[in-house]
């Protein structure tokens, strides 16, 4: 992130695993894309009108992940976690191509797609990098839910979840992206309350779930026999989604977020709430080695 100039990834990136809400198995294919190219996605199992934009535009459907759609109505979902990886990672311009509609979920989290970019490695390019300075506090609302955006020197992102669950009760954490490690943020996994499998199911999701992918909590208990990768997992792995999310206005942004008892579905409310209007952002290109 200490680089201004845009980046793509040295080579080719591929990984297999199964989709956590279609249970489908699925190839991924990461390739490296010119100056300006954003992120967009490719449905290489279909025959035409296949690309789809990472834009919070085509977001449909937000519910327990971020699904993605073109104007032909193709779709990819859960695309949070790569996401995620790009915007720590600093990826600016990258291919992914996807033989089915959900991208994998490996472990729950982001952190074999980060190890999968730094294997590979990250190509500089020629082109400066395109930053979102957000110039007027945004707000969305839904109940006690909330998410807000403010003008910062830095990404800030202060997460609070709060649940009825004895375990995870309420939780809190802020991450300021140029002091933070992402290294917690990475690793921690997407989790569950095991009273909501049955109903997540019932809704067709979930096909794909496991303990090998996900935290289940049982009243006052974690199910999966390691139990949490890091104190903080749970909020930590809203931050990340949040991250994801936040990458899809296309650059990255410089801006305080606050949240409570948010989502995939308000974050792209609020994104969408921000750029509705031309006075609540600018665009810009910083030459200096420091945000």
């Amino acid at each position: 992130m200490s680089s201004n100039n845009q980046n793509t990834i040295n080579s080719p990136i591929k990984l297999n695993g199964i989709g956590l809400h279609n249970g489908v198995n699925v190839e991924l294919v990461i390739k490296p894309a010119n100056e300006n190219f954003g992120i967009q996605f490719s449905r290489v199992d279909i025959d035409k009108n296949q690309l789809i934009s990472a834009n919070f535009k085509n977001v449909v459907e937000p519910i327990l992940c971020t699904k993605i759609a073109n104007e032909n109505g193709i779709t990819v979902s859960t695309v949070e976690h790569l996401m995620a990886a790009f915007f720590g990672e600093g990826i600016d311009n990258a291919l992914v191509e996807v033989d089915a509609s959900e991208i994998p979920i490996l472990d729950g989290s982001a952190s074999d797609f980060v190890e999968a970019i730094r294997s590979v490695g990250i190509k500089k390019q020629t082109a400066l990098r395109k930053f979102i300075k957000v110039q007027k506090k945004v707000e969305v609302k839904e109940g006690k839910k909330f998410i807000s955006i403010e003008p910062s020197n830095d990404l800030i992102i202060d997460f609070e979840i709060v649940y009825d669950n004895p375990l995870i009760r309420t939780r809190r954490k802020e991450f300021k992206l140029n002091k933070d490690k992402l290294n917690e943020i990475y690793n921690s996994r997407t989790f569950c309350l095991y009273e909501d499998i049955d109903f997540i199911k019932s809704q067709g999701l979930a096909k794909g779930g496991s303990l090998e992918n996900a935290i289940v909590v049982k009243d006052n208990e974690i199910l999966n026999e390691d139990g949490l990768r890091n104190r903080h997992e749970f909020v930590n792995h809203k931050i990340l989604d949040c991250i994801g999310d936040l990458y899809t206005c296309g650059y990255r942004m410089i801006a305080s977020i606050q949240c409570s008892q948010g989502g995939h579905y308000l974050t792209n409310q609020l994104l969408r709430k921000v750029f509705e209007n031309k006075e609540n952002f600018s665009i810009v290109e910083i030459k200096e080695k420091n945000l």
